[in-house]
């Protein structure tokens, strides 16, 4: 029995030697301090595990200014937007909201032992692109051929580039030293436009980006101005009496032009039932005029002048309106359809010719009915052409002229549906008569 005692005093004296001799394991970090691109006023957080800490510390600092913000979960940095938290095991996190530039850096997570254990991780802010307001974006003005300089100012990390380009698409003309470009867009914060036409007024976009979204914008405004030009692209309109005419006129100017128009005695036509004014824009700095005359009279032909004015000069542009006579159109006599209703059947024919005496010696030929009913059998119904006609020359044939009755018998449909009038005339030149007569059982 005191054996046995002793045998268990001395496994015990045996166990406490045993844990002096080895030592505790020490503190490790399991995960390495991540790095970190966030854009300014948003929020991040380090995260910082570690094993077999014990009785050790965690700490947080800024390494370039080597301050200390955190120990362990006490904060040290007077910063309203830095705190830290644990989850109670292994894991510390430095929290860092609505940063700003100035929070850039390297953060340490170390912790205090002998020596000290770190580890660092890397916070770039980045700043989205913005334009400083100048002055030159409330309008540059310039007389034509003049210079105009665009400056377009672009903060933000890293440094924007500034691209220029016209909002409607065209080219920005840049001309130096008698050589002239033309690009769809030049990178540069100062834009210089030399030599300037009216061709290129317009609006200018100064484009700012740095791979931060967003990328920004701003409209630069260019005005060239120069006194009214007016071009007639019709001179001379002819239109009948009693009809509307409308007569125009293009003018370009800038600054805007005041337009009138006015008729050849001097007096300024306005509006009314009898005249319509009207204009719209074709572009920045031209416009179409046009004038509506309504219901023309005899009085109203002559010339219409088309004025234009604006503070540096004043342009006129005539218009001549004359009468326009019509003249009825002559046509050939048309076709004649005598169309039976009835189905095709044949019809027997009496043919008849009766001789001239007066005719010198000339054969007259007494064609057929049938001659003319050559088409007639591609339908149910037949049909007879009659048609005024000529004689053969050079190789073209016509039909001579044929006797129609002034009144068709019941049993015929004159069809005349294809004709241009309603009323067909047939005039009938024969040195002799033809007579055909046509009995249908």
């Amino acid at each position: 029995m005191a054996a046995r005692k002793l045998a268990a005093l001395f496994t015990a004296v045996l166990h406490l030697c045993l844990c002096q001799i080895t030592p505790e394991p020490l503190p490790e970090f399991l995960a390495p301090l991540e790095n970190h691109t966030v854009i300014q006023g948003r929020d991040v957080f380090f995260t910082c595990v570690v094993n077999n800490l014990h009785s050790y510390k965690v700490a947080w600092m800024k390494s370039d200014s080597r301050a200390i913000l955190a120990i362990h979960t006490h904060l040290i940095a007077h910063n309203p937007r830095l705190s830290v938290t644990h989850n109670g095991h292994n894991t510390w996190k430095l929290h860092v909201s609505n940063v700003q530039k100035n929070d850039s850096g390297a953060y340490m997570c170390q912790i205090n032992t002998e020596p000290m254990q770190s580890q660092n991780g890397y916070m770039e802010v980045v700043i989205p692109p913005d334009i400083m307001d100048d002055k030159s974006a409330e309008g540059m003005v310039t007389h034509e051929g003049g210079e105009i300089r665009l400056k377009c100012v672009a903060t933000g990390s890293p440094q924007p580039t500034v691209t220029w380009k016209r909002e409607d698409g065209r080219n920005i003309i840049l001309r130096e030293d008698g050589q002239k470009q033309s690009l769809k867009t030049y990178v540069g914060e100062t834009l210089e436009l030399t030599g300037v036409l009216r061709q290129e007024m317009g609006t200018y976009l100064c484009i700012a980006s740095n791979n931060v979204p967003p990328t920004v914008s701003k409209r630069y405004s260019v005005q060239v101005h120069f006194p009214p030009v007016i071009k007639v692209t019709n001179q001379l309109v002819a239109a009948p009496v009693e009809s509307d005419v409308v007569l125009q006129c293009q003018v370009e100017a800038s600054p805007q032009a005041l337009n009138t128009w006015h008729q050849n005695t001097g007096e300024k036509l306005l509006p009314s039932e009898k005249y319509k004014m009207s204009e719209y824009a074709l572009n920045d700095y031209s416009w179409q005029m046009n004038l509506t005359v309504n219901s023309l009279e005899k009085r109203d032909f002559g010339e219409y002048v088309c004025s234009s004015v604006n503070a540096l000069g004043k342009a006129d542009g005539i218009v001549h309106l004359q009468e326009l006579h019509l003249v009825a159109k002559t046509t050939p006599s048309p076709f004649v359809k005598i169309t039976d209703q009835k189905p095709s059947r044949k019809k027997p024919i009496l043919k008849g010719r009766k001789k001239n005496s007066n005719s010198n010696g000339r054969r007259i030929h007494m064609g057929s009915f049938d001659d003319f009913d050559s088409s007639g059998n591609d339908d149910d119904f037949s049909t007879t052409q009659i048609m005024g006609g000529s004689t053969l020359q050079e190789g073209h044939r016509t039909e001579r002229p044929l006797i129609s009755p002034s009144l068709p018998p019941p049993w015929v449909n004159i069809n005349t549906a294809n004709c241009r009038h309603h009323l067909v005339s047939i005039t009938l030149f024969f040195p002799l008569f033809i007579l055909t007569m046509i009995f249908v059982p």
